[in-house]
């Protein structure tokens, strides 16, 4: 439902209405009160007032704030590659570039855009209409397998496999630097980096518990390919544990510190084998995802 905000003016608070507004009401920017007060939604002693009026004491306010509206998500007819399919679950191999759900500046060309069109909208509704299916995510340059559920119970019966860690993800990557020892675990928390709130960091202190086992597949001159076990699921998990060892991803344009002669979009990572116990049946059930073209070939230049 919409909210309704009135206030009265006292001494000293003569001032700019939107300005006055912007102040007075948390939460929302000062463009936005200015479009509110451009379309009739806020009244200065029951009459229609412009942004830039000055209020004068006992003034009186009234601002019908509306209800905030999710942006309608559209079915597209996107390809998708299907790894495996039935009635409660779908597997798919998500391509490089693809963002997982809609957020502000993805709202098209994204993953349930594809998948709301490929189930003709027969998804879970647990996570909202943003993420309609999506019980976990990659990153928009990983590529590789991804589970969607179908119905609320396939959902629930994932996301629990999730929280006991009892699902099977292995990634391929390629990271710089060689490693020295063939297996190894990272058992370090992850968190927000507190210099910089927009990536992520071993976080002792705010971090949660992250686990990541690697082994390694092969060793280049400069570089290692390996494959990696996921426990947890922490956001840019992989990423930051090989960061946090000297051995950042190659192409990582985040959080890796050496530069490459290759010709890169993000980082070299991709979700090769996931296996879950099947929500109805009971049955485990694994699928792979073949390397896609350009790890390929850069595999064959290494």
């Amino acid at each position: 439902m919409s909210d309704l905000f009135s206030y009265q003016i006292g001494m000293g608070e003569e001032e700019r209405l939107d300005k006055w507004l912007t102040a007075a009401v948390s939460g929302l920017s000062r463009s936005y009160i200015q479009k509110c007060i451009k379309e009739g939604q806020v009244s200065v002693n029951e009459k229609p007032a412009k942004a830039g009026y000055r209020l004068r004491v006992d003034d009186e306010i009234s601002f019908l704030i509306p209800e905030a509206a999710e942006p309608a998500i559209e079915a597209e007819d996107i390809p998708l590659t299907v790894l495996y399919e039935d009635e409660d679950v779908l597997v798919v191999d998500k391509p490089k570039g693809m963002v997982v759900h809609p957020a502000p500046g993805h709202y098209s060309g994204t993953l349930v855009n594809a998948v709301l069109w490929h189930c003709k909208g027969q998804l879970s509704g647990i996570n909202g209409v943003l993420r309609p299916g999506i019980v976990h995510r990659i990153d928009r340059d990983t590529t590789g397998s991804l589970i969607v559920c179908k119905n609320d119970m396939s959902h629930r019966a994932i996301a629990a496999q999730l929280k006991e860690h009892s699902l099977n993800r292995t990634y391929r990557a390629i990271v710089h630097g060689v490693l020295k020892t063939e297996e190894g675990t990272i058992d370090a928390p992850i968190g927000r980096d507190e210099r910089d709130r927009k990536r992520m960091s071993v976080n002792e202190k705010n971090g949660k518990a992250a686990v990541t086992h690697y082994k390694v597949l092969e060793r280049f001159g400069a570089h290692t390919y390996i494959e990696c076990r996921l426990e947890t699921g922490r956001t840019h998990q992989i990423r930051v544990h090989m960061t946090s060892i000297g051995h950042p991803l190659l192409g990582d344009e985040i959080y890796g510190t050496r530069k490459t002669p290759f010709h890169l979009e993000g980082q070299t990572l991709h979700a090769h084998k996931l296996g879950f116990m099947h929500p109805a049946s009971g049955s485990y059930v694994e699928v792979e995802a073949p390397l896609p073209a350009y790890f390929v070939r850069l595999l064959e230049i290494l």
